[in-house]
């Protein structure tokens, strides 16, 4: 074959355009039998292993695999095809081989003890002494210690949970992409809006049919579920998506299995490691303690979050009843009913305000935050993505000093993996005199642009652009120079969301909002009276909201938090279980939510998914520090404290503990507080 773009130098852009399946596993192949050779070398004991010698060789080759990887990787989530997703599945057992048989290898673990005891320690700057103790960390929590058949069950183990969490992502993919509704009938689609039915014409169009197709995408699902007068409609739409990938589809790609496997094998590896279960093992790198300690925290926001959830359902029941002659209220009546009351009560609607942020103006608003609070400046990039819709943005300083590139992909379509991520394509690291720049890559799942129009997007779509703009930031703004220790290698999962939940709040300042606001067709701002109507309207429904968040993590971790696996009916019970101690809201028998629960089963979230609460009392909290500073006008764009944060939280990224590094920020350890008064459950309860 001749030139591969992904050996491409890692100084270097890659060619994505350039990139096909067949480039994935020549490469990764390659890069592996480079990176097997230098760990060789560093674990040959005649080295006398210091930095330079030991692990900097082991960086050069591995940086240049994972960055081929990750490329691979974000192709497979955006741009999924069958001869691409068969190339990912065939270097993935390689890639879960060559990372196990690198956490097993007890020549390398020796030298890294031998780093660690011996006069080059003592050298070291903090960040690199405290890389070198994390290493020793992940290697015994790798099954370095084991021997026989443990280890060889522990390998075992590592490559079946990864094909297994593939496999999962896979069918919740494909059980979303096969599943559609043809209308011809105009009337059953009263009430969705207009841009909606746009897009779903255009769908239709695209497979010759007359009318509109529906998907389970969420531009077309939420939609839908929040305006379609037909109820019958609403609950076709709701049936579908709260079976996908279960046993009442597809028998091919039912998840049943994959669950019951993955939490199967996380329990035997922590047992193999002296675990008593899988998240004590996962919390071994956590701020939380141990699972105790998570299990009370999200009781206790239970305890205070319910009494609002309760007062929010029954005033939710009591309109549906009065005003839209519902005398019972079914899960797909909720996101209805609600839109409802919300227009009845604070007198407007989502798509009201919804023509007011197109993708333009929220992207300027968006950067003028970032400018003004870090001195940064960012621009276009030309730099070729893998779609013409994707976008490429340069990072700079104020003065014009490069930082790094951020690769943007905003829309939904088939062969897209649903929810919005942030990864990293390249880490920041100093080589020599010179700095080597991050990229990122930035994915959401928008609403596409009609034509000529521009994309418009949600006010909860600006919410999660902002969210995935933290977490690139923490990324692109490190001054980390060892990539060991960059934001999303080493910062505690627990903590990973504090930047990306602290972005969001900045949504809902008038300031920001007039800025990111440009109405599509009178190229007006947002009026004052529809924002103030919003922020009436911010904490509408944040009981039924936060204890919802609360169930998922609840679940999440009690599931995982057991001496062995559990049957998929052991699971549906410990979700009612949880439904039952927090939940105000009550599935139908037949929901699998479980089976679509990728986080946790395909996201990394296992045993985490409590992270997003954990860290939202830490972003709340650093937020606090803004609002504190904002002076008699209210302004919370305040550059000061904003070079702070960027010093004490985004720049540093894992080179220390997340909690030394809140603490640097905010001078106190964390208050659940501000969390409590930002989601107006502030006070004893009700």
């Amino acid at each position: 074959m001749s030139h591969n773009p992904l050996l491409a130098p890692i100084d270097a852009f890659v060619d994505y355009a350039a990139i096909t399946p067949e480039h994935i596993e020549p490469a990764i192949t390659e890069l592996i039998a480079q990176s097997r050779a230098a760990v060789t070398l560093a674990a040959d004991p005649a080295c006398d292993p210091d930095w330079d010698n030991f692990i900097t060789p082991l960086e050069n080759a591995s940086e240049k695999l994972w960055r081929a990887w990750s490329v691979a990787s974000h192709l497979n989530a955006v741009v999924n095809t069958p001869a691409l997703r068969e190339a990912y599945n065939v270097c993935l057992a390689q890639v879960t081989e060559f990372s196990t048989w690198v956490g097993l290898h007890a020549g390398l673990y020796a030298q890294y003890q031998r780093l660690r005891a011996g006069p080059h320690y003592r050298q070291l700057t903090p960040t690199r002494a405290r890389i070198v103790d994390l290493a020793l960390r992940d290697f015994r929590l790798s099954g370095v210690e084991l021997a026989g058949a443990p280890r060889a069950r522990y390998a075992q183990i590592s490559e079946q949970e990864a094909q297994a969490s593939q496999k999962f992502s896979e069918n919740v993919l494909d059980a979303t992409d096969n599943w559609s509704l043809h209308i011809e009938d105009e009337t059953r689609l009263d009430g969705v809006p207009a841009d909606t039915m746009q897009s779903a014409h255009a769908a239709a169009a695209q497979k010759n049919l007359p009318g509109w197709l529906l998907t389970l995408k969420m531009p077309c699902y939420l939609p839908v579920m929040q305006h379609a007068k037909n109820r019958e409609l609403r609950e076709t739409l709701y049936r579908a998506y709260a079976t996908l990938a279960c046993e009442q589809g597809d028998p091919a790609l039912d998840n049943s299995k994959l669950i019951e496997q993955l939490l199967a094998l996380r329990a035997e590896q922590a047992q193999l490691l002296g675990f008593p279960d899988y998240a004590t093992l996962r919390l071994q790198t956590r701020m939380a303690d141990n699972a105790e300690q998570v299990l009370n925290f999200l009781r206790q926001l239970a305890g205070q979050a319910k009494p609002y959830a309760l007062r929010d359902l029954a005033q939710l029941r009591q309109f549906a009843k009065d005003e839209l002659a519902l005398d019972t209220l079914e899960m797909w009546d909720i996101p209805f009913a609600t839109e409802r009351l919300r227009e009845a009560r604070y007198a407007y609607s989502e798509e009201e305000i919804k023509p007011y942020f197109t993708e333009a103006a929220v992207f300027k608003g968006l950067f003028d935050v970032v400018e003004k609070l870090y001195d940064l400046r960012i621009r276009d990039a030309d730099i070729a993505t893998w779609r013409p819709d994707a976008r490429a943005l340069q990072i700079e300083t104020a003065g014009g000093k490069l930082l790094g590139h951020l690769f943007i992909d905003l829309y939904a379509r088939n062969g897209k993996q649903g929810g919005a991520w942030v990864d990293s394509e390249r880490n920041r690291r100093k080589i020599g005199d010179r700095i080597q720049t991050p990229i990122a890559y930035l994915t959401c799942n928008f609403s596409a642009p009609h034509g000529a129009e521009p994309a418009l997007l949600t006010h909860d779509d600006v919410i999660t652009l902002f969210h995935e703009s933290g977490h690139a930031l923490h990324a692109l703004l490190s001054e980390v120079d060892d990539p060991a220790a960059a934001a999303f290698a080493s910062v505690e999962w627990d903590a990973i969301e504090l930047p990306s939940q602290f972005m969001e709040n900045f949504c809902w300042e008038w300031p920001v909002v007039q800025a990111l606001s440009k109405h599509v067709s009178t190229g007006e701002p947002l009026p004052r009276s529809l924002y103030d109507k919003l922020l009436a309207a911010k904490n509408f429904q944040s009981g039924m909201q936060t204890v919802r968040q609360i169930e998922f993590s609840l679940f999440d971790m009690i599931i995982h938090h057991q001496k062995t696996g559990l049957d998929i009916g052991a699971v549906l019970d410990t979700l009612q279980q949880v439904r039952q101690e927090v939940a105000v809201l009550f599935a139908p028998s037949w929901q699998r939510f479980p089976h679509n629960f990728s986080h946790i089963f395909a996201g990394g979230y296992g045993a985490g998914y409590y992270s997003y609460k954990w860290a939202e009392v830490l972003s709340a909290d650093a937020y606090a520090a803004f609002e504190e500073g904002s002076g008699a006008h209210g302004d919370t764009l305040n550059p000061v404290i904003g070079q702070r944060f960027r010093k004490e939280i985004l720049a540093v990224g894992g080179a220390r503990p997340a909690a030394d590094s809140f603490y640097a920020f905010r001078g106190r350890a964390p208050s659940m507080d501000a969390l409590l008064r930002h989601n107006g459950m502030a006070g004893p309860g009700l």
